[in-house]
């Protein structure tokens, strides 16, 4: 047991929060640092505010990350079961929704209130306010001395950074990579994950708050990058949703890379071309004395029709029968590959999670660092981020109990 072992954690974070009541579980005197005023502020607009605190399907093909075995056997250490006992000791009722963890209440402050009453039965000392600057290693001491922005050192036997990314901070605020630098280690590129995306197509105001069921690729230069299905929703500057949100990391990368970003939907994935396009010659036999407008009523949302209608050069008042057939067909051919461009995505403050990090073959089983004995990394410092749907949070609480438990062994 972690009995006089001093543990300071820097993040009052999900996972920063986990890691101080798993070492203070064991003995350890911890003291939880927190640049904010209050701890635990993320939390309280995760889920739409209802806190989607984890999944029953987490494994780590639900992840991108460089070592998916890894990270499988951190995940069978603390599970999404050990994450529901968790808090269920607490007092936190929990119900299922299609495998997606809420608290009973439906209310993020449910959670917070928990954590924060559990940090305080576990005699966790709790510093608001206090943004650690710098950190070192002193050998003459054997422990690691913190300065805050006060200029005051103080020392510990052992660190556990989980600092956070700038995902839902505000614009400025800061996170503590730099921190994990002064130790060596390598920090990959910092991109806004599971966020919107933009376009500088012009019909996007004319589609706003259009929500409907698609099946949307990703094209990075030309090939595909990556496939979702669900509800996709329009804004005037671009797509959102499930889907979207699930690869706009890769987006992000390859709009870093200065690769030709675009996003195609098929409106009708239930229905391969062929099978489409027969159905389609048999709405025309049967209505091409409408008009265009006319013709596509009962299909697609009517601003999706009207966008057709008029990014193919026609009116909506133009017959079908003058049109033509084989052009209705082709007009028809783009409710299965409606492409946009994509010219950025939002940015990172306006991102539930940040994509990059500490690089995950650095640290150990233990979320321990490899290059720094005693040296600890939990949640979205290091570079392991999840699909939308409770599987980052599930990161948190995983890597924070892992980080907690070592560090507290002496």
């Amino acid at each position: 047991m972690g009995k006089h072992v001093k543990i300071a954690v820097i993040g009052a974070g999900a996972s920063g929060m986990m890691a101080a009541i798993a070492a203070a579980g064991r003995g350890a005197e911890v003291t939880l640092f927190e640049k904010n005023d209050r701890i635990g502020k993320k939390i309280l607009a995760t889920g739409n505010g209802k806190c989607n605190l984890s999944n029953l399907n987490c494994v780590a093909e639900s992840y991108y990350c460089s070592d998916k075995e890894k990270l499988q056997r951190m995940l069978d250490v603390f599970s999404p079961w050990d994450t529901i006992s968790f808090f269920e000791s607490m007092g936190l009722m929990i119900k299922d929704k299609d495998g997606s963890l809420y608290p009973y209440s439906e209310q993020a402050s449910a959670v917070l209130d928990v954590l924060r009453m559990e940090l305080a039965e576990k005699k966790v000392t709790v510093i608001p306010e206090s943004e650690i600057n710098f950190a070192e290693f002193r050998k003459e001491k054997s422990a690691f001395g913190l300065r805050d922005k006060n200029g005051k050192t103080v020392f510990f036997q052992k660190l556990i950074i989980a600092g956070g990314s700038p995902a839902s901070m505000p614009k400025g605020g800061k996170s503590a990579y730099h921190l994990a630098k002064l130790f060596g280690h390598h920090v990959k590129e910092l991109v806004p994950g599971l966020v919107q995306l933009k376009s500088d197509e012009g019909f996007c105001k004319a589609l706003a708050g259009v929500r409907c069921g698609a099946k949307i690729n990703l094209i990075a230069d030309g090939n595909v990058a990556a496939s979702e299905e669900g509800e996709v929703q329009f804004t005037d500057y671009g797509v959102s949703g499930i889907p979207v949100f699930q690869f706009s990391r890769q987006a992000a990368y390859a709009m870093a890379k200065k690769e030709n970003v675009s996003v195609v939907l098929d409106f009708f994935p239930e229905q391969d071309v062929d099978a489409f396009r027969f159905f389609c010659k048999l709405r025309y036999e049967a209505h091409k004395n409408r008009t265009l407008e006319e013709f596509l009523t009962g299909t697609l949302n009517k601003k999706i029709n009207m966008v057709l209608i008029k990014r193919n050069g026609y009116k909506p008042g133009m017959k079908a029968a003058d049109i033509g057939c084989d052009k209705i067909l082709q007009l028809m051919d783009q409710c299965k590959s409606f492409s946009l461009h994509i010219s950025g995505v939002n940015p990172i403050e306006h991102a539930q999670v940040c994509a990059g990090g500490v690089d995950f073959g650095e640290i150990n089983d233990r979320m321990e660092s490899r290059l720094f004995p005693g040296l600890y990394f939990a949640g979205e410092m290091v570079d392991v981020d999840g699909c939308c749907g409770g599987y980052n949070l599930q990161w948190a609480w995983t890597s924070g109990y892992i980080a907690g438990v070592n560090a507290s062994n002496a």
